[in-house]
């Protein structure tokens, strides 16, 4: 499957009840399921992510995890907002295709060139039982009350040794205004995640933190400051761009460099003890 109208025909098999909202978007019949997902949250986040420090490292990362573990077809990129993951996986010449519940997101993945776009959750796109050889969860269970329950879903809708790729938010400890104006529910660590992953019948092939220079400076800058009830969500916002390095200088550099180690590091192999997020490769174990 190398192209849009090979993504198409696949998409057809593995989920025949979807029907064409606008041209290279698809969605469900019916509708219902709630997101824990701020309305104005895509344009946010495409405001500073093609600039961001954080999104391109996270991006380098999810390409390399992919290829050191590659599926056996394409990849669902579920909850994939304004497409920018799956853009990054295309670009590296892994096919990918966008499920993402936001109509905004759908659209701007689709202005990106991903096609096709499933504009709806996992559990209502209605895909096949055993039918997807991988599903990628970039910054998403951690916008759903019942991870487990997702997870679960994930694993009958995987075929047998099919590929689930994670990245999550890390340390309960560094939980912050910012992630309440995120939506998110919790944040992991590497062993409450691997453990989650074995409980749902996954096994887990590598598992790493991610952003080592970080947690410090996010628990002195958001952390505290929330706890002490300083950091608004008004201030979360006008600070976004900045804390995202999006406007350069020698501090967003010199992060640029140390990430640039770590990404040496995992691309050997390696695992970090220490970051802000976390990032695991898993599969479906023998059922």
């Amino acid at each position: 499957m190398s192209g849009p109208g090979g993504a198409a025909e696949a998409l057809r098999r593995w989920a025949p009840g979807l029907v064409p909202l606008e041209e290279g978007i698809w969605t469900a019949a019916e509708r219902s399921a709630p997101i824990s997902y701020p309305e104005d949250g895509h344009a946010s986040c495409r405001q500073v992510e093609d600039a961001s420090f954080w999104f391109q490292h996270r991006n380098r990362c999810i390409t390399q995890a992919v290829q050191a573990w590659p599926p056996r077809g394409p990849l669902v990129d579920l909850g994939g907002g304004n497409g920018y993951v799956a853009a990054g996986l295309r670009d590296a010449g892994i096919p990918v295709v966008v499920v993402e519940p936001g109509l905004e997101g759908a659209r701007q993945a689709r202005a990106r060139g991903l096609s096709p776009v499933v504009c709806a959750t996992l559990e209502e796109a209605g895909f096949c039982p055993r039918s997807l050889p991988a599903l990628g969860f970039f910054d998403v269970i951690e916008h759903v009350e019942d991870d487990a329950r997702l997870l679960s879903v994930a694993r009958e809708l995987l075929e047998d040794g099919g590929r689930l790729y994670l990245t999550v938010p890390a340390f309960g400890w560094l939980w912050a205004e910012d992630d309440v104006v995120a939506g998110h529910f919790r944040r992991y660590t590497r062993g409450a995640l691997c453990a989650l992953l074995r409980r749902s019948g996954f096994a887990v092939d590598f598992a790493s933190y991610l952003f080592a220079p970080l947690p410090l400076p996010l628990w002195l800058m958001r952390a505290v400051p929330s706890r002490l009830g300083l950091r608004s969500r008004a201030e979360v916002r006008a600070r976004q761009e900045m804390e995202h390095g999006s406007r350069g200088g020698l501090a967003a550099s010199a992060l640029r460099a140390m990430l640039s180690v770590e990404q040496a590091w995992l691309r050997r192999g390696g695992a970090l003890p220490l970051g802000t997020s976390l990032m695991m490769v898993a599969h479906v174990e023998g059922r």
